[in-house]
């Protein structure tokens, strides 16, 4: 059997702590781990450590924690580990000084099927654009962002009803999967290193913004509701209706449309329902949040305020 690779880790949110513990479990040896530093969170503006550092801790692993990726002193420490492999899941970009410093190399878990959906919001992206299925893949990193030769890709079918919270939870444990999967390869010598395809149609997944999360209702009700549910429950699609902002959660298609209105026009009982009208029919608002109030349904919120 060949000797187990010294790894280190690199990752900050949840989506990354299930690959940590999925690695540690399979008795990889993991000898640090590098994620953000600690960051003001809730209303006291507490420094919170990640939730990759709290994983690390609990397993009482070496933490790093560099403002910048190429400052001196955090490469020397990085060196000293004298790592064969870096596994990447939800980090930073990294500079060429520190993926290309194990012998081996760094690779990274990308929540998409490559070369589709190169960028920050991959799962996002796929469910706003009604993809049916997407995956993970497992590449080495190169210069530019997200093009490096693949190893290996498992896929992941994306239901009607999900949203970017489920498919990203699901996406957390096949990606872990396939973290333990590519490191066991890579560790016996016998794994592919595949070209990205070209494709006649690149579809990009860029970082989302505010400017790019508004609903546009002049748009059909079915683009509107993948656009939600891709956006649900972070970061959020939004709207304004009557001069106040909503976050919008979730939508239902309204088959029988109450009335003819112009594109973007609300209708309301005040009692269960908020509709607002689209390029091709209606779409009922059924979980919402207003400003300065908590998530709720529209029954909920009409329960004490008029539109």
């Amino acid at each position: 059997m060949n000797k187990p690779l010294r790894i280190v880790f690199m990752g900050t949110p949840d989506f990354a702590v299930a690959s940590l513990q999925r690695l540690l479990g399979g008795g990889c040896n993991v000898v640090a781990v590098v994620t953000a530093p600690d960051r003001p969170s809730g209303r006291g503006l507490q420094l919170t450590p990640s939730a990759v550092k709290k994983a690390a801790q609990e397993a009482n692993l070496p933490v790093l924690q560099p403002e910048k990726l190429r400052d001196p002193a955090f490469l020397e420490q990085l060196a000293s580990y004298e790592a064969d492999l870096q596994v990447v899941v939800a980090f930073r970009m990294l500079p060429e000084v520190v993926w290309a410093m194990p012998t081996i190399g760094t690779f990274n878990l990308h929540g998409s099927l490559l070369p589709q959906y190169r960028g920050a919001a991959p799962i996002n992206w796929a469910i706003m654009n009604g993809e049916t299925q997407t995956g993970v893949t497992t590449f080495f990193i190169e210069k530019e962002i997200d093009t490096g030769q693949m190893i290996f890709q498992d896929y992941e079918p994306i239901y009607p009803d999900d949203n970017a919270g489920t498919v990203h939870d699901r996406l957390m444990e096949r990606g872990a999967a396939l973290v333990l999967k590519t490191v066991r390869a890579i560790e016996a010598g016998e794994y592919p290193r595949t070209p990205q395809p070209t494709a006649d149609e690149m579809k990009p997944a860029p970082k989302l913004s505010r400017e790019t999360t508004e609903i546009d209702w002049s748009q059909s009700v079915h683009t509107i509701r993948n656009f939600v549910r891709g956006l649900s429950p972070y970061p959020t699609a939004w709207t304004m209706i009557n001069g106040k902002f909503f976050k919008v959660y979730a939508v239902t298609v309204v088959n029988d449309s109450p009335f003819a209105a112009e594109v973007g026009e609300a209708y309301t009982d005040n009692k269960k329902t908020i509709l607002v009208r689209a390029a091709d029919g209606w779409l009922s608002l059924d979980s919402i949040q207003a400003e300065g109030k908590r998530r709720m349904t529209a029954e909920e919120f009409l329960r004490g305020n008029r539109l």
